[in-house]
């Protein structure tokens, strides 16, 4: 067997090595700070992180959402994009919901990025994250 034979171990985890990084300086955040603050602390804190790391990313840029041709006035707006193909969603709750699921996965068809990142810091233990992939998006 030839070392073509073997797949890639992106094929099977996309982007995650970028992942990982990415939960290391969520992980940092939380040691730095603990659980428990405003989101709006932990988005800040996050991005702070993110730079000292020299991690690429983009806060808050809105998405566009179209009906039948019509672009509409509501954007909807996910907490980050890192290595422009990660969605990142930052939540400070007890525990997440599915409500947290689905808008992670709307953001991610929206902008059509194949991997995303629901992070929790709410949780005064640990921090908590969830990865989600879709297949379809991701470059052939």
């Amino acid at each position: 067997m030839t070392a073509d034979s073997f797949p890639s171990p992106d094929v099977d985890k996309p982007f995650s090595k970028e992942g990982y990084a990415l939960i290391g300086a969520a992980y940092a955040v939380h040691d730095e700070i603990g659980g428990g603050m405003a989101e709006e602390i932990y988005q800040e804190s996050f991005e702070r992180e993110l730079t000292l790391r020299r991690i690429s990313f983009v806060a808050k840029q809105e998405l566009a959402m179209f009906y039948k041709g019509y672009e509409l006035r509501k954007r909807y707006i996910p907490d980050l994009y890192a290595f422009e193909s990660i969605v990142i969603e930052l939540k400070a709750v007890s525990e997440l919901t599915s409500e947290h699921y689905a808008q992670l996965m709307n953001y991610m068809r929206i902008s059509r990025k194949p991997v995303g990142y629901l992070i929790n810091f709410g949780p005064l233990e640990k921090t908590e994250w969830k990865r989600f992939v879709i297949r379809e998006f991701l470059e052939r």
